[in-house]
């Protein structure tokens, strides 16, 4: 029996989030047209919603509502302290240590390459504007330790020499409880490599 090629557009549409396989895809869609309906209708006008409601922050190019966010409107930022990351979720949790009282740049990928990830494609311009703006001292590169976020980071770091800004990476290192004996060894020639001095 061939399914409805409406049923078929849903699935494929499911498809294009991040995990969801077919058979992943086809289970949410009988789930939504079976089950809940009402749930399917939400779903179908808070994404409606949210493609035109939402854009970026002028400032540091996240998603928000407004023409500047919340964080980049706050007077209780670190102006001096510009984090770039790699996606909102990045920033979110960054956040979430509440070790870090500075600002954001959200570069809305990576340099990848293989997938056509490019220096033109990330959001060079407006972060070039907003180092330039001469409230910023320190950029710290907060991208993910990949290898596409090392040459994201190592990307950056060269772009932004010669600008009067200190350039600084997040630190690698073990886990808060780790023990020694679990730690792969790369984490661990890290962690060495990235040591501090106590005293």
């Amino acid at each position: 029996m061939e399914s409805p090629s409406a049923l078929g557009a849903l699935v494929d549409a499911l498809r294009v989030l991040p995990g969801v396989g077919p058979k992943s895809a086809q289970r949410m869609a009988y789930h939504l047209l079976q089950r809940d309906p009402a749930g399917a209708d939400r779903l179908a006008a808070a994404i409606s919603h949210a493609r035109v409601a939402i854009g970026h922050c002028r400032l540091c190019n996240t998603f928000t509502e407004h023409e500047v966010c919340v964080l980049c409107e706050s007077t209780e930022r670190d102006r001096s302290l510009l984090a770039v990351v790699e996606t909102p979720t990045d920033l979110l949790r960054i956040e979430q240590t509440h070790a870090y009282r500075g600002l954001y740049f959200v570069l809305l990928g990576k340099l990848s390459p293989l997938d056509g990830v490019g220096p033109r494609q990330l959001a060079l311009e407006p972060l070039g504007q907003r180092v330039a703006d001469g409230e910023v001292r320190e950029v710290v590169l907060a991208t993910g330790f990949s290898v596409e976020g090392e040459a994201t980071a190592q990307y950056l770091a060269a772009w932004l020499a010669g600008r009067d800004v200190r350039v600084t990476r997040i630190a690698r290192g073990l886990p808060v409880g780790g023990e020694l004996e679990f730690v792969d060894s790369g984490t661990l020639a890290q962690a060495l490599l990235d040591r501090r001095q106590l005293t």
